[in-house]
């Protein structure tokens, strides 16, 4: 999810911000609709299907718009795609494994914090220190995800059984972000390439590691399908396939051309309060500590962006 490069384009903002924010719409409520599938299907099959129907719609549309030379690559560039690819599918297969013993409303406020590793993932591997406000809104982020997910220290006083396997699936969503990270710096490396070429290409590898773990834990009886189940869920898997992934990165990247990336992760910073909004309508409890981690979370993120916006003008 990362925003696309460029410049504003003045054609268009205010279809532009419509553009952004309801690809944060689609994001918000994509975690809690992927986690009832679980009953019925394991995340590793989830992941296949997900990624299998973002191929098979980016390559023939990458092929459509800039034709066989955009599958020409120099072998350096060759190394980068499988790397890239790699830590996509990585992301994938570990963010709903960790899914399957967490719950959305925490695990998006660990992905929320993806452009805060971001940014110190920069200042360790390029040397571009973040502003000492950032650096302070990024401590009181983690602070905030700390007692979201710790539920104010309780899990820590109390580690029963099943707090031991939330903790699991929380460390498995924070790999999961940072390999994402790790993705949108090798993507951001191709420079002149178009978005769908950076997500053609990479999706290739993604789908072939997808297949390997599926395999893995097929063969380990990890996987599972419920097919009485599956009709009742088709629309979730098309939700977080179709939807989750082509056509909100399209309105993703559209809306981020339009009104600038700083604005777009501004919105971006709203995904979590969509999260916690749809499943209080699912019928979820939140305990103070949940709510007050995620507010502090949201509030050091929205503050830093919009430190960056009044910079960029």
């Amino acid at each position: 999810m990362s925003p696309a490069a460029g410049p504003v384009t003045t054609s268009g903002p205010g279809r532009g911000l419509g553009a952004a924010l309801l690809a944060v719409l689609i994001w918000g409520v994509q975690l809690p609709v992927l986690k009832g599938i679980f009953p019925v299907l394991d995340g590793y099959s989830i992941s296949v299907v997900r990624y299998g129907v973002a191929a098979a719609a980016f390559v023939p549309l990458l092929l459509w718009q800039e034709g066989w030379r955009a599958f020409s690559l120099a072998d350096e560039r060759l190394g980068r795609v499988v790397l890239a690819g790699l830590c996509m599918g990585g992301s994938a297969v570990l963010m709903v494994s960790g899914l399957a013993y967490t719950r959305p409303e925490v695990a998006v406020l660990i992905l929320a914090m993806q452009p805060a590793m971001t940014a110190l993932a920069d200042w360790v591997i390029w040397r571009r220190r973040p502003p000492a406000f950032t650096m302070a809104c990024l401590a009181f982020a983690f602070a905030g995800v700390a007692i979201a997910v710790t539920r104010g220290g309780e899990m820590l006083i109390h580690p029963a059984p099943a707090v031991r396997g939330e903790a699991f699936g929380n460390l498995l969503v924070f790999c999961a972000a940072m390999a994402w990270v790790a993705y949108v710096l090798i993507s951001s490396r191709f420079h002149g390439w178009s978005t769908i070429r950076v997500s053609a290409l990479t999706s290739g590898p993604a789908v072939v590691l997808v297949l390997v773990c599926w395999a893995l834990a097929h063969a380990a009886g990890f996987t599972y399908a419920v097919p009485d189940g599956l009709p009742a869920a088709s629309w979730r898997l098309g939700y977080v396939s179709l939807i989750g992934v082509v056509f909100a990165m399209f309105l993703w990247n559209a809306g981020a051309l339009r009104i600038g990336a700083v604005n777009a992760m501004l919105l971006l910073n709203l995904m979590p309060v969509i999260t916690f909004a749809f499943r209080a309508l699912e019928g979820a409890n939140f305990v103070r500590s949940e709510i007050l981690g995620g507010s502090i979370v949201v509030g050091a993120l929205v503050a830093n962006n919009l430190l960056l916006r009044r910079r960029s003008r």
